[in-house]
């Protein structure tokens, strides 16, 4: 890592160059590729259950066991499911993004994307963990 008084700021015109670049293209893509259909699994799961809720009450109120229904099992699905998803993001971030993202960062504090500054091939890998 450089020592604070040897850091440069960096350009705009070397943050477009590392927007523009492979590696950046590749990560969005990895990262789309999670969260849009995470995303919208979640909020169907979500509307299902305010749907349930609201038109289907006496299904809600289904016993379980005790004083336990299903619209209460259901409901704390959410919690369950939210945490899971957290934990697969927090799973696929550290295989998949992270090390790109790493890669790019170590490549902008070295000002590599600057012009006339030409990086010798990408080493971007398939998502190998960090050593």
């Amino acid at each position: 890592m450089t020592p604070p008084a040897e850091r440069r700021s960096l350009t705009p015109e070397e943050y477009l160059q590392a927007q523009a670049s492979p590696e950046f293209q590749e990560l969005r893509r990895r990262f789309r590729r999670f969260a849009f259909p995470m995303t919208v699994a979640f909020l169907a799961w979500y509307l299902l259950y305010v749907l349930l809720s609201t038109y289907a009450p006496d299904f809600m109120a289904t016993p379980v066991f005790g004083n336990v229904n299903l619209g209460l099992l259901l409901g704390l699905a959410q919690f369950v499911t939210t945490f899971a998803i957290t934990h697969l993001y927090v799973w696929h971030a550290d295989r998949r993004t992270d090390p790109i993202a790493d890669e790019m960062r170590e490549r902008l504090e070295h000002h590599e994307y600057a012009a006339g500054h030409r990086h010798g091939g990408s080493s971007m890998t398939e998502g190998a963990p960090r050593a």
